[in-house]
């Protein structure tokens, strides 16, 4: 794929002269994966309607950053900026779900996590090798650059971040504001909508619903279990489907192609397999029970109520006190040794001490935000109420594999 060009328009050498809409703020938003890139969709759509306001958006130049991104932007319709003239811009509002690479950008910079909390579920950083310290994320070092703050404001989910930082980055705290969490409110929000995604994914009256999610990395619920969805599959009885959560990382790592080739017999089976960058959650709304392990996808599924149950779990990897490990608390483990059916009956509903952990502000992430954005742009905001939206139906990949079965 050839290098993105360089933009003439409207931020160019021939903006001032090409543009449609004057005086516009300019916004940009930083995109290193599709899980922050999906996130920070929902944070920009906070943005529509306004007519002040334009939105451009970047993919850092760094080794951070994944493949399958520009992707998922140009699909999104996004004008997105080479990461080399970004930095040679001045822009009014930066919106981020990462750190990678904004101290090299110009701007007032409003950072939101890109999974559930602000504090790592992990225990020790992957980038830190095997001498890496516990770090929980929040930290001075990632929070400053050569001793200045980079965020302008820091989005926090939960009053007990706030209490973390005041210890791990006390010059950071007067820049926090706790928001809660946008990802859980549109979860929220989407609840009534469970009939529709259910027909969506051509759920039948009585059929149940397995979701099967999984984080990356070699000790996730797909890189413990791989043949996990065949075995599900082979297992569940009449009347029960299910459906493949995979995180974005690992499309990003092995690309479209080598998923489709390992799912492949599966998906001809009925296996229901879910975009990277959007279906997961209408499919937690959808399903009756989740088959998860560390990552966010569960902590979610568990904050919303829905039956848990832990196909991997790292224990040694995973910070006590955080949502994961709250999630581990009540979840079972599945043993695939034994009868999975009969493991699946006993799952129980989600605690709500998961529900506590994962927002302070439930339902209030939408109006917080767009606050804070406005604040920044120095702009007052709309009249009209800012609100999470419920989530697209999910749109499941390759239907012609299923055709094929039953055409066969």
């Amino acid at each position: 794929m050839c290098v993105n060009p360089w933009v003439r328009v409207p931020v160019g050498a021939e903006g001032e002269h090409r543009r449609t809409r004057a005086d516009c703020r300019t916004v940009l938003v930083t995109v290193p994966t599709v899980a922050a890139g999906t996130r920070l969709l929902d944070l920009a759509q906070l943005l529509h309607d306004d007519h002040r306001v334009h939105v451009l958006f970047t993919i850092p130049d760094t080794i951070e950053s994944w493949h399958g991104t520009a992707e998922f932007l140009h699909d999104h319709g996004c004008l997105v900026i080479p990461w080399a003239q970004a930095v040679q811009q001045q822009f009014d509002l930066v919106l981020a779900a990462s750190y990678t690479g904004l101290e090299r950008i110009r701007g007032q910079v409003l950072v939101i996590p890109h999974g559930a909390s602000s504090l790592m579920s992990r225990q020790f950083s992957r980038s830190g090798g095997p001498g890496a310290l516990p770090h929980a994320g929040l930290s001075r070092e990632t929070l400053t650059h050569r001793g200045r703050l980079i965020p302008s404001v820091v989005a926090l989910t939960h009053d007990a971040e706030l209490d973390w930082l005041k210890e791990s980055c006390p010059e950071a705290v007067p820049h926090a504001v706790v928001a809660g969490d946008i990802c859980f409110d549109r979860l929220l929000a989407s609840r009534p909508l469970r009939d529709d995604y259910r027909r969506t994914l051509g759920l039948r009256t009585g059929e149940r619903l397995v979701t099967v999610s999984s984080t990356w990395s070699t000790e996730s619920a797909f890189g413990q279990h791989p043949q996990l969805y065949r075995r599900l599959l082979d297992a569940l009885p009449p009347r029960h489907r299910l459906a493949a959560v995979l995180h974005p990382s690992i499309w990003a790592t092995y690309g479209r192609w080598q998923v489709r080739s390992w799912l492949s017999s599966c998906v001809r089976d009925g296996l229901l397999v879910i975009p990277p960058d959007e279906g997961w959650r209408a499919a937690i709304i959808a399903g009756d029970l989740v088959v998860g392990d560390h990552g966010s996808v569960t902590q979610y599924a568990s904050a919303l109520g829905k039956p848990v149950v832990l196909a991997a779990f790292p224990t040694h990897a995973v910070r006590p006190g955080s949502l994961a490990d709250a999630v581990a608390r009540v979840a079972p483990m599945l043993d695939l040794d034994r009868s999975l059916p009969a493991q699946l009956r006993r799952t129980v509903t989600g605690d709500t001490t998961v529900t506590r952990m994962i927002s302070s502000q439930p339902g209030g992430a939408a109006a917080t935000l767009r606050r804070a954005m406005y604040d920044l742009l120095r702009l007052p905001e709309p009249e009209h109420p800012a609100t999470a939206a419920p989530v697209p139906a999910p749109q499941p990949l390759w239907p012609d594999l299923r055709a094929q079965r039953r055409s066969s």
